[in-house]
């Protein structure tokens, strides 16, 4: 390869890199335009990651099975270091809405370092050994706000698409506004907003002690059970 092509590659490297950083620095530092628009981002927040994986189950699966699962396994994630709180999620054909059985698992790290030791730590081949390997959505956590409430029945999670010509900055500064508001709504014990910037989405989780009151765009998910190591850490929804 001629000098002229290393230098070449050797700059594009560069340049993707510094990309890469400025793209990572918009969630670890605080925008000046969330300042201008009032909004102070808590550094904590934009360190968080939400996953999230689904196991779909077969019509006749013995659901029994599943809520004692996670009565055995519940309280093994109950001090687990990093993990703001991991729900042992159902989704049983008939309740609720639900036109099939699902199991899942919903998770809020503290830190992407700490999503990332879960999965080479061999905690996620627990589950591949017993449902196989199921995609992990993740997201960037926005906010993340507790609420009131203490008694999580039920999670919320809906999923909206930012519209192309959307602008960026307004549209987390509105999330994240949002997001602190319903914080404050009665029975609520956290709520959550995360992006995906690939596709651009924004998920919406609510943690809950209201049961499904009628059709939503959210999917309503029973819990089983709720590790929450470091919920209480979470900033209080009157905290700016």
């Amino acid at each position: 390869m001629h000098r002229f092509d290393i230098q070449r590659l050797h700059l594009i490297h560069s340049e993707n890199q510094s990309l890469k950083h400025s793209f990572i620095s918009f969630f670890n530092d605080q925008p000046p335009a969330m300042f201008c628009l009032g909004l102070n981002f808590h550094r904590e927040t934009s360190r968080m990651t939400i996953a999230h994986y689904i196991h779909r189950l077969p019509a006749d699966y013995d659901i029994g099975l599943i809520r004692s699962r996670a009565r055995e396994r519940g309280a093994l994630w109950n001090d687990v270091p990093d993990l703001h709180f991991k729900g042992f999620l159902l989704r049983e054909r008939g309740r609720f809405g639900a036109i099939a059985s699902s199991y899942s698992s919903l998770y809020l790290w503290r830190t992407g370092e700490a999503f990332r030791n879960f999965l080479v730590s061999g905690r996620y081949k627990v589950v591949t050994d017993s449902f196989g390997r199921a995609d992990i959505h993740t997201r960037f956590a926005l906010d993340a706000r507790r609420g009131r409430a203490n008694d999580a029945r039920f999670i919320y999670k809906q999923e909206l698409s930012i519209p192309i010509d959307a602008d960026l900055t307004a549209a987390f500064a509105s999330e994240i506004a949002r997001n602190h508001e319903v914080a404050e709504q009665q029975g609520i014990v956290a709520a959550i907003v995360g992006v995906d910037p690939q596709s651009w989405t924004f998920t919406r989780v609510l943690l809950s002690e209201q049961q499904p009151a009628g059709q939503g765009d959210a999917v309503a998910y029973e819990v089983l059970h709720l590790a929450r190591p470091l919920l209480d850490s979470l900033p209080p929804a009157s905290a700016q």
